[in-house]
């Protein structure tokens, strides 16, 4: 529920209370003669579904925004409350969305201060490292509870579509600097990790679940991308609670960042790379995701005059779209080339091993999976590393296996490849004997 308190000039005020009166609102008028103006201030309660309908209406009288409050309220009783209440909140008119003022003020309240905000930042990148080296989901599921990118990556949305290029900007580059943070505070960490002998240096961090799922492009990483800005806005958009909306961009944004960490602590500049694109991919699909939403739901920058382009078209607006298309763009369609690429190495890959696995000196081998680093096209490293993990009777050798493999992958693909082969034990239980044996 929510209270208006709106100023309508002596001039205006027929054209005002006959708009609140053919839309069924009970509201109290105050006198306000301060500064010597003739005007009222006209309060009432109205569902929280009902704030944009009856802005909208009332701008259509001359009523401009110069004085309006938007307030919440637990309830309120008046003589028509439940009529409104059955029209916009369970019948026709029923919409969960929230007006374009409160969406605004609603996104900037989310925003923390800068220390709080970088320092948050800091410590979810942190746990997120540690989470990625102990191959811990829970713990980086932890990282992203206490993350706060919700509030930059949604006021950059909100600003864009708005076309309040203040907020935009405040949204973008704290969204921006955030992730930096992020990156050089997991850099930080995991070098300390690595030169502290925490770990063992020779680890190798590509062997890790949790960080190779975060050092490859693929389609399912760019829909999480996609799902996380569009339940973003449509959290912030409606009265749902936005909070669970930002552990889910923070799983898109701060793993991937300290990935990109890890891989720079640990000199595997492939590794860096991997995580790299994929967190520049999940923050452009995120802004983008939550534009396409916002538009969905009917938000327009201030003055939009729908049917119209040729009225609508200014050089902020046009200016402002230019930027985010052409980034979108940019970034989307190099992860696409980048990601179709990688896709087509896998598939080359994985047919090849099956093909030298089906041969009858391997007839016992059974594949079990097959992992490849991050295919970079020749950018940083000349050699791309493929893990193949068979299962083996017990005690058979196969010398032979990882040549082969070699031989064959690098013909494939027509590139130098690392091949290494991990095996596990495949035994069976001894035979039951019978008890009257």
């Amino acid at each position: 529920m929510r209270l208006l308190q709106v100023l309508v000039p002596g001039e205006k005020r027929d054209d005002a209370l006959r708009v609140l009166e053919a839309e069924g609102f009970d509201y109290v008028r105050t006198s306000e003669c301060s500064d010597g103006i003739d005007a009222e201030l006209v309060t009432f309660p109205v569902p929280t579904q009902a704030v944009d309908h009856v802005l909208t209406s009332l701008r259509e009288v001359g009523i401009e925004d110069e004085f309006i409050i938007v307030s919440s309220i637990e309830t309120a009783r008046t003589p028509r409350i439940e009529e409104l209440e059955d029209r916009f909140v369970s019948g026709q008119e029923e919409d969960d969305s929230i007006s374009r003022e409160e969406i605004r003020t609603k996104a900037l309240n989310m925003t923390p201060g800068r220390v709080t905000y970088y320092v948050m930042t800091l410590l979810s990148a942190v746990v997120a490292t540690a989470g990625l080296l102990l191959d811990s989901p829970a713990i980086v599921v932890g990282s992203m509870v206490i993350a706060p990118q919700v509030s930059a990556a949604l006021t950059g949305t909100v600003g864009l579509v708005l076309n309040d290029r203040q907020m935009f900007g405040d949204g973008v580059l704290s969204l921006v600097r955030g992730l930096f943070v992020a990156i050089v505070g997991a850099f930080a960490f995991a070098w300390v990790i690595r030169t502290g002998a925490i770990v063992p240096v020779t680890i190798d961090i590509t062997a890790i679940t949790q960080v190779q799922n975060r050092i490859s492009l693929g389609f399912l990483a760019l829909v999480v991308g996609i799902c996380a800005g569009a339940a973003g806005a449509f959290g912030l958009a409606t009265a749902i609670p936005v909070s669970l909306v930002g552990v889910m961009i923070a799983v898109a944004l701060i793993p991937a960042a300290s990935a990109v960490g890890i891989g720079l602590a640990w000199g595997e500049i492939g590794v860096a790379l991997g995580a790299f694109v994929l967190l520049a991919v999940n923050a452009t699909s995120i802004l983008l995701a939550g534009l396409t939403v916002f538009w969905y739901l009917g938000y327009r920058p201030a003055g939009w005059e729908p049917g119209s382009l040729r009225a609508n078209v200014s050089s902020d607006r046009t200016a402002t779209l230019a930027i985010m298309l052409l980034v979108g763009i940019v970034v989307l369609g190099g992860a696409g080339m980048v990601l179709a690429q990688h896709v087509a190495f896998q598939n080359a890959v994985n047919g090849e091993v099956r093909t030298v696995l089906a041969e009858d000196s391997y007839a016992e081998l059974e594949l079990t999976e097959v992992r490849t680093e991050f295919e970079d096209g020749g950018m940083v490293s000349d050699e791309t590393e493929v893990t193949v993990v068979v299962r083996r009777p017990a005690d058979t050798a196969y010398p032979a296996l990882p040549s082969d493999l070699e031989r064959a992958l690098e013909e494939r693909v027509d590139r130098p490849l690392s091949v290494i082969i991990e095996f596990t034990e495949r035994t069976r239980a001894p035979a039951a004997v019978g008890a009257g044996a």
